[in-house]
């Protein structure tokens, strides 16, 4: 695969409050609609890794930068995802879209969950996800907010000198195709230009709240990695099961899982919408 951003176009949509909602849209244009939650941090510009796999599945991509990340407004204080669904809500009026499968990505994990509270949403697909309450270095950094933030501006810095080799190796061990590496760092600076205060946000929350497995009321399947050290294996297994969802282990690590596993996560949670 060959991630190319020029195959993304960027819009948006004017929230209720006044806020902007920036988005990508890939894929297969006259496909089944897919809402896509990118990582932690991480923009709209992670479509970029699933747009050529989406137009052979026939599915027409539609990725949010969540609020704070990319061009999309701040949200409200104490804004979480149990706040997204109306945000959401507001994108696929945008695109007339009646139906739709969402997918998420690590952080984007709780996000696609908390999207199924919108009866538009047929079903969730999670790979390498966050389980709240997490237990990981960067939630106990949360406690310390202007900590976290330094750590990722810095990161950022760090990044933008040595290359796309230093963000890809947050994720994977793994060598990796120049487009990938290119479309990873893109989609990490780009989360992180209007500074670190979303993905300080969001790991807070995720150190303090939990996930209310009975109220995703669609099919869920999840794609985990053995070997991934950022978001482990066993809260997933356990929130799965809760769901009476289907789990499938990848013999990857975080990134990897996607890069192996992305072609199927798509066609399926674009099947029967």
């Amino acid at each position: 695969m060959m991630p190319d951003p020029a195959q993304l176009s960027t819009d948006a949509c004017t929230l209720s409050d006044g806020r902007i909602l920036s988005y990508a849209t890939g894929g297969d244009p006259d496909g089944v609609p897919v809402v896509v939650h990118h990582g932690t941090p991480g923009s709209r510009l992670f479509g970029a890794l699933l747009s050529e796999p989406a137009a052979e599945a026939g599915v027409r991509l539609l990725v949010p930068d969540r609020p704070g990340y990319g061009r999309s407004s701040p949200p409200p204080a104490e804004w979480t995802w149990n706040d997204w669904p109306a945000d959401l809500g507001a994108l696929l009026d945008a695109e007339s879209v009646d139906r739709a499968g969402v997918l998420g990505f690590s952080g984007g994990g709780p996000f696609a969950l908390a999207a199924a509270s919108d009866d538009r949403v047929a079903r969730v697909g999670l790979v390498s996800s966050v389980v709240p309450p997490a237990e990981n270095a960067l939630a106990t950094l949360a406690s310390v907010p202007f900590a976290l933030r330094a750590v990722f501006r810095i990161s950022d810095v760090v990044a933008s000198i040595s290359g796309p080799s230093a963000v890809v190796s947050q994720y994977t061990d793994r060598s990796v195709s120049d487009p990938v590496a290119e479309a990873v760092a893109a989609d990490f600076h780009e989360a992180l230009d209007r500074g670190a205060r979303a993905v300080e946000r969001e790991n807070r929350v995720f150190a303090n709240a939990s996930l209310d497995a009975d109220s995703v009321g669609v099919p869920v399947r999840a794609w985990h990695g053995t070997s991934d050290e950022n978001t482990p294996l066993p809260p997933v297994r356990s929130l799965v099961q809760e769901m009476d969802g289907t789990l499938e282990t990848v013999e990857a690590d975080h990134l990897g899982t996607l890069l192996d596993r992305r072609a199927a996560a798509l066609e399926w949670v674009g099947r029967e919408v």
